[in-house]
């Protein structure tokens, strides 16, 4: 509490002189508020009981002046209570997304979006309540208790005793539940944030949702979140009744004892018939401002629980931040590159370990390797969206920490793997890559990626709406956009991370065609698992397990044998037939597969005709844990992940796959069900080999049936043993672990 009324405080400073007229508005009803009370006093034993009418009428009088008084005081407060409000919430609201956009990448990728969501909804409106009701209720209660204390003690001291020393008995209930009482409220905050994390994800879902009859599965992981957020609440609101019920009883029993003792003194003679009419109605005010209090404190509580939670965001320092004074960086002019530089994600294992590497300005660079060898975290590096924990990144010879993120990014264009566009025109999503951009600028933008037909044929052209996240288009769409939003920038520098993953290999050499022409004299760094990218590149840098293990170009590499030869065989025998719908393998290319090794390569030059081409969108599920095992995998585009069981019995990724990668060759040995899910990451093309296609190969020769029944044999060991890597992929590994 004493944090939340000091985070209030902090709040208010700007506004001190409202927040004074507001306390001097609450002093006058306080003011009249006794007066009325005290009233009873001098009318009963002045006036009334005396016969003086001249000091009757003058009370009135006085009481009348005093309540035009005070209504035009509160007619004004709740009018500045209003505004004062409204302002304090726009404020926190543009701190809150003001502090967002400074906070590091490290900070989104450890917090759930739900939980941020629910900072700026629900802990926002409990903090808004608190503010609004329960902060102007407890200050005029805290102040009638004050000021009617005093004046019971002046009556009569006695009866004043025994009021005063009961009524502190309100404060025990609350004393011993307000500490579980705000540890329930955040627990119930965190259970609540959890939903909009449920729905925001089903809601991005629903197309999996639907096309798998997952409504009811769905369903049930919703209930779990309801009861958890049941659980927490009724928790939460029972300590909150009882909190409020507690100190009404003990008022109940203390006014009893008072009303027993003031009627017997004024049996006696000894107290005045008015001082006894004023004192009850002074103890029943203050009994009622006891019991108001009380009635505010769980609000405040619960506004204190959000304003904690609010000012949390708010005290998050970002992990990348501007040093004071730092320069504009004007370059980048001769290279850009990493000096030793070890890095990893939060507290992860390392993802690059002493990379060196140099980059001259003007060079087309490609960044190869297999999944999860740290190519993209290169690309991050370079934005300065992280920095490293050894070494440094370079420009020029000069480290980015010295030269401040707005102008290290400014001269750079980036296109990622996931390409989010804002729900506005497609005019407004381009013109985001350069503020202030021209049509002109914009259209011809969109004409080197080319995209400018595409968006003059839609019904409003460059002004049609994309949708949330540009839902209305589709993935390879959205990334056609994505690079013209950058190339509409004019960098000097365009990172692309996997920038054609989503297109179809048409539009793709196109592109890459537009690129090449507009980078001459430029720096282009990409990140891609095409290595037929990488054979045009100036220069190839091949990560492998966070480490730079070959560098050079295309021939050199192949030269040498290394890893980049080894992606560079795995890609190749892959093609599409004329028109570029049929995807289409090299019978040579199937001898490379550990599982069709041993097979004649006359027979899989006639194995490679029976394979059959199937194409998925971006996020889809190719196979469902439970399916059964009929058909083999090669991935001739795209990029896959394969989901298996984690600790907690949800999906994990286990792997990544991509072009030239294969899965599901057990499904060709024996018939049993899959234990692991693939789904894309992307737009994907695959060919596949059903079982009973296989099952006639092995009839044509004989001979292989007692080679695969070893391959079986050999693979069901491996699994015993934990040994076995499934030859393939991570769903081949798990299933063999099953």
């Amino acid at each position: 509490m004493l944090g939340y009324f000091a985070a209030l405080a902090r709040c208010l400073r700007p506004y001190r002189w409202q927040a004074s007229l507001l306390l001097l508005a609450l002093g006058v009803e306080v003011a009249f508020d006794t007066a009325i009370r005290m009233s009873f006093k001098y009318l009963i034993d002045e006036a009334i009981l005396p016969q003086r009418r001249d000091l009757f009428w003058a009370i009135l009088v006085a009481l009348s002046a005093g309540a035009v008084l005070s209504a035009g005081s509160a007619l004004g407060a709740d009018y500045l209570w209003a505004w004062l409000n409204g302002r304090l919430m726009r404020e926190l609201r543009v701190g809150m997304f003001e502090h967002l956009q400074r906070l590091s990448m490290g900070y989104y990728a450890r917090v759930r979006s739900g939980d941020i969501l629910a900072r700026f909804t629900s802990d926002l409106s409990e903090a808004e309540s608190g503010f609004e009701v329960a902060l102007p209720s407890g200050l005029l209660a805290s102040g009638e208790i004050l000021v009617w204390g005093i004046l019971l003690a002046r009556l009569e001291w006695r009866l004043a005793l025994v009021a005063l020393l009961g009524l502190p008995l309100c404060l025990i209930g609350p004393r011993l539940l307000s500490g579980r009482m705000t540890a329930a409220g955040r627990a119930f905050r965190l259970a609540e944030a959890g939903v909009g994390t449920a729905v925001q994800e089903n809601v991005g879902a629903q197309a999996v949702v639907r096309a798998f009859a997952l409504e009811p599965l769905a369903l049930h992981g919703f209930q779990k979140v309801l009861d958890q957020v049941f659980r927490t609440s009724l928790r939460w609101n029972y300590l909150a009744y009882l909190l409020q019920r507690t100190p009404n009883l003990t008022v109940q029993l203390v006014h009893l004892l008072v009303l027993a003792w003031g009627a017997w003194l004024c049996f006696q003679g000894d107290l005045p018939v008015g001082s006894l009419v004023s004192f009850n109605v002074l103890f029943l005010g203050l009994s009622g401002s006891v019991t108001a209090l009380t009635w505010v404190v769980p609000h405040l509580y619960r506004s204190a629980a959000g304003m904690q939670r609010i000012q949390e965001l708010l005290a998050e320092s970002p992990q990348v931040a501007d040093r004071p004074g730092a320069p504009a960086l004007d370059g980048p002019r001769r290279e850009l590159g990493l000096d030793g530089v070890t890095f990893a994600y939060a507290e992860g294992p390392p993802i690059l370990r002493d990379v060196r590497l140099r980059i001259p300005v003007g060079t087309h660079a490609v960044l190869v390797g297999p999944s999860g060898s740290g190519k993209s975290t290169v690309l991050q590096l370079l934005l300065r969206f992280y920095d490293p924990a050894g070494g440094c990144v370079l420009v020029d010879g000069r480290d980015v920490r010295e030269v401040t993120q707005a102008s290290l990014r400014g001269g750079i264009g980036v296109v990622f793997q996931e390409s989010l566009l804002f729900n506005t025109t497609v005019r407004e999503n381009l013109r985001m890559g350069k503020a202030g951009a021209t049509d002109a600028e914009v259209e011809l933008a969109a004409r080197h990626a080319e995209i400018h037909d595409w968006i003059r044929s839609l019904p409003e052209g460059y002004d049609t709406p994309a949708g949330e996240r540009g839902a209305r288009f589709s993935g390879g769409q959205r990334q056609r956009l994505a690079l013209a939003r950058a190339l509409v920038r004019e960098p000097v520098v365009l990172l692309l991370d996997e920038a054609t993953s989503s297109l179809d290999p048409e539009t793709e050499g196109k592109i890459q065609a537009t690129v090449e022409r507009w980078a001459r004299g430029r720096t282009v760094i990409a990140v891609t698992h095409r290595l037929a990218e990488a054979a045009r590149a100036d220069r190839v840098y091949v990560l492998d397990e966070g480490r730079l293990v070959e560098e050079g170009r295309h021939e050199e590499l192949l030269g040498r044998g290394g890893v980049y030869a080894r992606l560079w065989e795995k890609q190749r025998g892959f093609g599409f037939r004329e028109g570029g719908e049929e995807a289409c393998v090299e019978g040579w290319r199937l001898k490379s597969l550990p599982i069709l090794g041993i097979v004649d390569e006359a027979l899989l030059e006639d194995l490679a005709r029976d394979f059959k081409t199937e194409r998925y969108l971006e996020d889809r599920t190719v196979l469902q844990a439970g399916d059964p095992g009929d058909r083999f995998y090669l991935v001739v585009r795209g990029k896959v992940a394969v989901l298996g069981p984690g600790p907690d019995g949800e999906e994990r990724r286990i792997a990544v796959r991509h072009e030239g990668d294969h899965f599901g060759e057990m499904a060709l040995l024996e018939d049993r069900p899959r234990i692991a899910t693939v789904r894309t990451l992307t737009p994907c093309v695959f060919l596949t080999l059903d079982r009973p296609r296989f099952k006639r190969l092995l009839k044509q020769s004989p001979e292989l049936v007692a080679k695969f029944e070893e391959e079986i044999r050999k693979r069901s060991e491996a699994a015993l043993d934990g040994s076995d890597t499934g030859g393939a992929d991570g769903a081949d590994a798990a299933e063999g672990r099953a």
